[in-house]
């Protein structure tokens, strides 16, 4: 499987089961970007955040694999920076 595939499967896997596992919208209609790290890795950040529950995240790293991690960042006083960093197999 190519980067490109790997991208595109887990664009997909995140358009089909965002809605199911982010009942109150936090990620769902976010800005979203997408940025490979060294050809190995992809790094998924979502801008503009209210806020996240851990059942969020812990529902987001099932969709996306279990070697993902998640980090959390102010953006403003009002906002975070929700980025998680996946391998790309």
């Amino acid at each position: 499987m190519t980067s490109t595939d790997a991208i595109t499967e887990l664009q997909r896997r995140l358009a089909e089961g965002l809605a199911k596992i982010d009942p109150h919208h936090r990620l769902l209609g976010r800005p979203v970007s997408y940025r490979v790290i060294d050809g190995q890795m992809l790094e998924i950040t979502y801008r503009d955040v209210a806020g996240i529950a851990d059942a969020e995240v812990l529902g987001v790293k099932r969709l996306i694999g279990d070697h993902c991690s998640c980090s959390i960042s102010p953006q403003s006083a009002e906002r975070i920076i929700v980025r998680f960093v996946a391998p790309l197999k």
